[in-house]
């Protein structure tokens, strides 16, 4: 039996603090390094939508009412219905008789989006949007609309205020205009009245798209579901589509598989990918875009014509036919702009960035250098040109 001094006591104490603290330094770098790896993670709910849970386009034909002077004038979208309406009421009006005396009326397109599994009952946002001469919807107020779906079928009925967002006011000579005034909403105006059928739980497979089109993203996505599953249950069938088989322990409960899927973190992979947009000079270019070392040069040649009028008058006791001229006087400057040459070393967006920052390019400008930079081959990204 070894008898421990208090030397060896001390010293093994020591050996255990040092232990201790290499365990919690060790826990503490996991944990950073779990939490850069997912840092880049973004949840499947976000980057993914489920095959048949989805918003359906409803549609319809509606008037609104009660404008100040500002509805159609001609006219020729309200006559007939605007009477069809009065007479159901129980007022009989020829539709002859209401024209010219409908200045407060506007016919408009409504249209809807209904969420699948949506109760009678519930209510959602309508858009109203003007099919006539109506200057503007400020004011009014949607009469009872019917909505319909491709099947032609009722699924909903909007009434309501509209709110337009904006103004148009003027008078002789001015005017003023805030917003497009034609087109409107109806905040929850339409009241479901018929429920679009989806059965989930009974599903004994779901199909995951994916919102951006990607083999590497839909193969990581099937793989993290089978993590969190706990098996092989997924498995990618495209770019764009991850089937997925439910479990036996899920049955009848899809709905909380579904749930617990959506909240699963996936590794994105991006494209780099150079987006231009030539009418608005607008240039989005994505974090994996990179280019080869390059020199970029860029000027331009400024062309300036100015014509000034003189007045020529002919000298004293000249004769009398002589007469006043005006005589143009056009003056021509060309100026080239210094463009120097910068290189670019490195092969990051970054380092491109700056290198047009030295040159001073417009947006305009950038986007003609990089077509050029494309063409040369050393943009490595997709170049996309809307």
């Amino acid at each position: 039996m070894a008898i421990l001094t208090t030397e060896d006591r001390s010293q093994e104490s020591e050996v255990r603090q040092r232990k201790t603290s290499l365990y919690s330094v060790i826990c503490a770098l996991l944990s950073v390094i779990c939490i850069l790896s997912s840092a880049h993670a973004e949840r499947i709910k976000d980057i993914a939508t489920f095959s048949g849970i989805r918003e359906n386009e409803l549609i319809g034909y509606g008037l609104v009412v009660g404008l100040n002077g500002t509805g159609d004038k001609d006219g020729t979208y309200i006559f007939q219905p605007f009477a069809n309406m009065l007479t159901r009421m129980g007022i009989s009006v020829n539709a002859a008789d209401i024209k010219g005396k409908t200045k407060n009326i506007a016919a408009v397109i409504v249209t809807a989006k209904l969420p699948t599994m949506v109760k009678p009952g519930s209510k959602v946002d309508v858009q109203v949007s003007s099919i006539g001469d109506a200057k503007s919807l400020q004011g009014g107020t949607l009469l009872m609309a019917p909505l319909r779906g491709p099947d032609g079928n009722v699924y909903a009925v909007a009434q309501g205020p509209v709110s337009i967002g904006g103004f148009l006011a003027g008078g002789a000579g001015a005017q003023a205009i805030k917003n497009h005034p034609n087109v409107g909403t109806v905040p929850n105006g339409a009241i479901v009245e018929k429920e679009v059928p989806v059965q989930l739980n009974d599903k004994n497979r779901l199909d995951l798209l994916l919102t951006v089109q990607d083999i590497t993203t839909a193969k990581k996505t099937a793989d993290r579901i089978n993590m969190g599953l706990g098996g092989v249950f997924a498995r990618a069938e495209g770019p764009s589509v991850v089937s997925i088989k439910v479990p036996d322990a899920y049955a009848n409960r899809v709905v909380d598989l579904m749930s617990k899927i959506e909240l699963i973190n996936v590794d994105v992979d991006v494209p780099a990918r150079v987006v231009i947009n030539e009418k608005t000079g607008t240039i989005v270019i994505g974090d994996n875009v990179t280019i080869s070392p390059i020199a970029l040069a860029h000027g331009g040649l400024t062309i300036e014509i100015k014509v000034e009028y003189q007045v020529s008058q002919p000298p004293p006791l000249a004769p009398e036919k002589a007469a006043t001229a005006v005589v143009p006087k056009i003056e021509m400057k060309a100026e080239e702009k210094k463009a120097p040459l910068v290189e670019v070393k490195g092969t990051t967006i970054g380092e491109l960035v700056k290198a047009l920052n030295v040159l001073g390019v417009t947006p305009k400008d950038l986007i003609a250098i990089l077509q050029a930079i494309k063409t040369s081959g050393s943009l490595k990204a997709e170049l996309v040109i809307m």
